[in-house]
C-alpha cells in the first residue's frame, strides 16, 4: 500500500528526493520517512531541525535546496510558524528550488490563508490530504499520479482514495445533502494497510471504531462533502462546539479568524456558558511588528467573523498569547486547551514541545477575567 501511494497519490518516481517533515515517533515517521519513500525507490530526507529557530524561518528552504527535494510533506502549523516569523518570505527566496515540485500538508485543517501564502511562497501546487494514525496512510487525497487536479478547490482534503468509500452521516446514521456537516465515516471493509486492532485491547477496538455507526469505520471526525465529492474536514467530531443548539465548527471559526490580516495562528475551543451551553473562545497569535491594540483586533476578527459564518456562532471572545503549544510535529493539544480554558485538570503529553506555553496561556487567562 505504501508503494502504491508514492506514485499514486505523492506522484513520486522512483529515484525522486522525498521529504516529509515529521518524527520518526509518529505514524507519518514510520509510514513516510522511512517505508514508504525507501520500498519506492527514493532518497527520504530525516530532519530533526524545526520549521524556525534552526537557525532561522529558512531552514525549510534551504534543506529543500540542498538536498533537490521533489516533494516535501509537513503540517499547515509548520507553514504559518515561518510566516509569522518572516511573512515575505525574505530567507527563503535566496534559495533556488528548481527540483521542488509538490507540498503536500495534513495532519490538521489547512486554512485557505496559509494555502495561498504557501503557494505564492514556494510557487509549486499545495494539496492538503487527510488520514489517521489508524489507517497509516491517505483515506482522501489527490492522487495526482492518477491524473487528479493539481488544483483542486480551496479548503478541501482530496476525494476518496481507491480503496475507501468514505460518507458523511448525521448522528441517526443517515446520509446527509452535499455541504451539511456531520460525521465522516468510511464503509467497512477497510483497504490493506490500515489497522487491524489494539493492543491487547480488541474489545475496545470494536467499542471505540465501529459501535456507533455499525457497517462503518467512525474516523470521529467532523465535515462534509460537496456536489463534486470532495472532503473538507473541518475538525475532530469533540472539537464541533454546540452554541445554544447550533453545531459550530472550531475549525470554520479558526480559517476565519486566520483570514483576518492580523491572526499569525488560531486554535478555537468551546467555553462553558450557562446560557448557550458553549461559546467559541479563540487563542490567537498575532503576526510579528503589528502595532495595534488588542481590544481593535479583537473588534475587527469579531466583526469578520460574524460576517463570514453569521452571528449564530455567538464569537466574541477572544485573548492574546504570545505562542501556542505544539507537538512536535506541530499539532495542538485542543482537548488540553479545551480543559484549561474551562479550569478543569489537563495533562500536558511528553511530545509538548514548550509545556510553559500552558502557564503563560494560564495567565493570559486570568488577566483577561
Amino acid at each position: 500500500m505504501l508503494n502504491w501511494t508514492m506514485s499514486s497519490i505523492y506522484g513520486l518516481k522512483p529515484g525522486e528526493v522525498w521529504w516529509a517533515a515529521s518524527d520518526l515517533g509518529w505514524v507519518v515517521g514510520h509510514s513516510y520517512i522511512c517505508y514508504g519513500p525507501l520500498i519506492h525507490g527514493n532518497t527520504t530526507v530525516l530532519y530533526e531541525g524545526k520549521p524556525v529557530g534552526t537557525p532561522d524561518a529558512g531552514a525549510y528552504f534551504r534543506v529543500l535546496a540542498e538536498h533537490g527535494v521533489a516533494a516535501l510533506f509537513t503540517a499547515p502549523t509548520a507553514i504559518r510558524a515561518i510566516r509569522q516569523q518572516d511573512p515575505g518570505a525574505a530567507l527563503g527566496k535566496q534559495y533556488s528550488l528548481t527540483r521542488f515540485k509538490t507540498l503536500f500538508v495534513a495532519g490538521e485543517r489547512c486554512d485557505v490563508e496559509t494555502l495561498e501564502w504557501s503557494k505564492n511562497v514556494f510557487r509549486v501546487p499545495v494539496l492538503d490530504h487527510w488520514w489517521q494514525t489508524e489507517t497509516g496512510s491517505p483515506i482522501t487525497a489527490s492522487c495526482i499520479g492518477l491524473g487528479n487536479s493539481k488544483t483542486p478547490p480551496p479548503g478541501q482534503a482530496g476525494k476518496s482514495v481507491p480503496g475507501y468509500n468514505v460518507m458523511i452521516l448525521d448522528d441517526n446514521m443517515q446520509k446527509l445533502k452535499a455541504r451539511c456537516l456531520g460525521n465522516i465515516v468510511v464503509k467497512l471493509p477497510l483497504p490493506p494497510g490500515t489497522f487491524s486492532g489494539l493492543w491487547k485491547n480488541q474489545e475496545a477496538f470494536k467499542h471505540l471504531y465501529f459501535e456507533k455507526f455499525p457497517g462503518y469505520y467512525d474516523t470521529m471526525d467532523a465535515g462534509y462533502m460537496d456536489e463534486e465529492g470532495y472532503i473538507y474536514v473541518m475538525s475532530r467530531v469533540d472539537d464541533v462546539i454546540n452554541v445554544a443548539g447550533h453545531r459550530i465548527s472550531a475549525g470554520a471559526i479558526e480559517e476565519s479568524v486566520l483570514s483576518h490580516g492580523t491572526v499569525a495562528d488560531c486554535a478555537v475551543v468551546g467555553k462553558e456558558d450557562p446560557l448557550k451551553g458553549h461559546i467559541p473562545l479563540a487563542l490567537c497569535v498575532l503576526k510579528k511588528d503589528i502595532n495595534v491594540r488588542e481590544e481593535q483586533v479583537l473588534e475587527e476578527i469579531v466583526k469578520h467573523v460574524r460576517q463570514s459564518i453569521g452571528p449564530v456562532a455567538a464569537f466574541r471572545s477572544a485573548v492574546f498569547v504570545k505562542q501556542l503549544p505544539k507537538t512536535r510535529s506541530g499539532k495542538i493539544p485542543r482537548s488540553a486547551l479545551s480543559a484549561l480554558v474551562n479550569g478543569k485538570p489537563y495533562k500536558v503529553t511528553p511530545t509538548i514541545e514548550d509545556p510553559s506555553i500552558f502557564g503563560h496561556i494560564e495567565e493570559v487567562l486570568k488577566q483577561a477575567s
